[in-house]
Formats: C-alpha cells, structure tokens, sequence
C-alpha cells in the first residue's frame, strides 16, 4: 500500500480545511505575525494520535479539529 502524501502544512491533516496557522503564514509571506492560536491550545494525545503519521510535525490542527476533540472528551 503505498504511503499518503503530506498535507500541506496550511492544511489541517484531519479535516482538509485551512488550519489558519500564523507560524506558517509568516514563513510563507515573510509578514510578522502574530502569535498562532495553537500556542495557548492544548492538544490531548487522542487528537495527536488522529493525525497522519506523514503530517505529524509538518501541518497543524486547525482549531475547529481541536475545539470539535475538547467536546467529544468533555
């Protein structure tokens, strides 16, 4: 079985949707931005764990993913 390909890193690797991430806006314009969302979210280990292996460290969760995991667990 052949290997996925990786989401590209503004793609959520859950969903497909933008995942809005402002790291990977500045290095893709080269415009300072803002600090991203995701640095004050808390992602539990269930949620990583859904992520591609190919994507893990190359594409954030975007925050409805994440918003979506928080409920489902709370």
């Amino acid at each position: 079985m052949p290997t996925p390909s990786p989401t590209a890193p503004e793609v959520c690797p859950l969903c497909g949707q933008a995942n809005q991430c402002a790291m990977e806006l500045e290095r893709a314009t080269g415009q300072k931005q803002p600090p991203c969302w995701c640095t004050q979210a808390t992602f539990s280990a269930e949620l990583l764990a859904n992520v591609p292996a190919a994507d893990r460290g190359k594409a954030c969760i975007c925050a409805a993913c994440a918003a979506a995991a928080k409920r489902d667990a709370g």
